[in-house]
């Protein structure tokens, strides 16, 4: 399958932000975690949306809006870092290439997005991309599915970069007129 999609993780335990960061409001009014999603279905076909276990009513209490090609994926051992929730969300991946999108960076635009997914169709399924603002490495970053298999043997809270140190020879890095790519919520705004 030749489907760019967004992986979005959204389990963690938020511990910095002092309560459920994912249902925080947002100026507009819309939860943190609908507004990140909600701008991934704006450009990618496909969103797979990695969750914590005991977090089965968060679709419905952030009204996320799910399409057909989307799916939710509960990663058992989220609570032990966000390597845990990469490899949860690599497993059974038919994708040619993947943008890992942290749940706390809503502010990412969907132009944005779409200027990464051009990029990515242009790469080979080894190639690895970066935004970045203002010569400063961003986020999300993507992974053509020759990368897959290390995302699945992911742990531990170091998330892929072992994956981006041995890989450097096939990084694109992509300059973006977006410091949303840079801005990720850690305290309450």
């Amino acid at each position: 399958m030749n489907t760019i999609g967004a992986i979005v993780l959204a389990a963690g335990r938020s511990r910095r932000f002092g309560g459920d960061k994912r249902r925080h409001r947002l100026a507009d009014g819309r939860a943190m975690l609908a507004t990140t999603l909600g701008n991934c279905q704006l450009a990618f076909a496909a969103v797979r949306l990695v969750l914590a276990p005991g977090d089965d009513t968060l679709v419905e209490d952030v009204r996320l809006a799910l399409r057909d090609t989307d799916d939710v994926v509960f990663a058992s051992r989220a609570r032990e870092g966000m390597g845990h929730s990469l490899a949860a969300a690599a497993v059974d991946l038919s994708w040619r290439f993947a943008f890992v999108v942290l749940a706390d960076m809503p502010y990412i635009l969907p132009s944005t997005y779409a200027q990464l997914i051009a990029t990515a169709a242009t790469l080979p399924d080894d190639g690895i991309l970066i935004p970045c603002h203002h010569g400063e490495r961003g986020h999300p970053v993507g992974f053509g599915r020759d990368y897959f298999a290390g995302l699945r043997e992911m742990s531990g809270d170091q998330g892929a970069r072992d994956i981006l140190r041995q890989a450097a020879a096939h990084i694109t890095r992509v300059a973006v007129d977006d410091p949303g790519v840079l801005q990720d919520i850690d305290r309450p705004v």
